[in-house]
């Protein structure tokens, strides 16, 4: 690896940015409460590994030179983040009543990792900021992507774990006014709606996740 201290302050950088993942962590949080974002932030940071193996073993290259493949992955994380959305309009805590049903924990850390397994922009991601860093000279590629990988997930999980606390101390206050609770199901709805039209319409070309 280059210069790893240059590799930190990039990583540092472009994780600050907020990003789709901070917007439906943030989103989770201030719906479902500060747990439902923390487990969101873990979900999301499960599915960041996922495609930490699929670039150290160079599946990702694979995805994004493959117009079907990346196609495929585009439109399948579009579709889930509109079940997502379906789910949430549709869900009530009693007949009649507009306010959204908290998800168990566990699905919720599943929506969080699929969401992230699912989003193309995260692919190109990887290809466009890691290699810069790695040293072909030093060897062992592989070992140096996942290293860095691992580097960027723990900076983005700590800084997912920040959104989803402070969205959720929001989430609480919002959550105590009658107008927010009648509106929260169909705001948080379509917020998962934009992001699936985000994640549909993403580009071939290596952009922050």
């Amino acid at each position: 690896m280059t210069n790893p201290l240059l590799f930190l302050l990039a990583a540092l950088t472009l994780v600050a940015i907020p990003g789709p993942n901070h917007l439906y962590i943030t989103t989770r949080s201030i719906g479902e409460g500060r747990r439902a974002g923390v487990a969101s932030a873990l979900g999301v940071e499960t599915g960041t590994l996922v495609h930490i193996g699929a670039a150290a073993a160079g599946l990702s290259a694979v995805v994004a030179a493959s117009a079907t493949a990346f196609g495929f992955l585009r439109y399948a994380g579009a579709a889930y983040l509109v079940y997502l959305a379906y789910r949430t309009l549709r869900s009530r805590q009693d007949l009649g009543e507009q306010t959204l049903r908290p998800q168990p924990l566990h699905r919720v850390y599943l929506d969080g990792a699929l969401v992230n397994v699912l989003n193309p922009k995260v692919v190109l991601f990887f290809l466009a900021f890691l290699p810069q860093f790695v040293d072909q000279d030093a060897g062992a590629v592989p070992l140096q992507i996942a290293v860095m990988g691992l580097a960027t997930a723990l900076i983005g999980l700590v800084s997912d774990l920040g959104y989803a606390l402070a969205a959720g101390s929001i989430g609480g206050w919002l959550r105590a006014r009658p107008a927010f609770q009648r509106r929260r199901r169909h705001l948080t709805g379509l917020v998962y709606l934009g992001l699936g039209a985000a994640a549909a319409f993403a580009a071939p070309s290596p952009r922050h996740t």
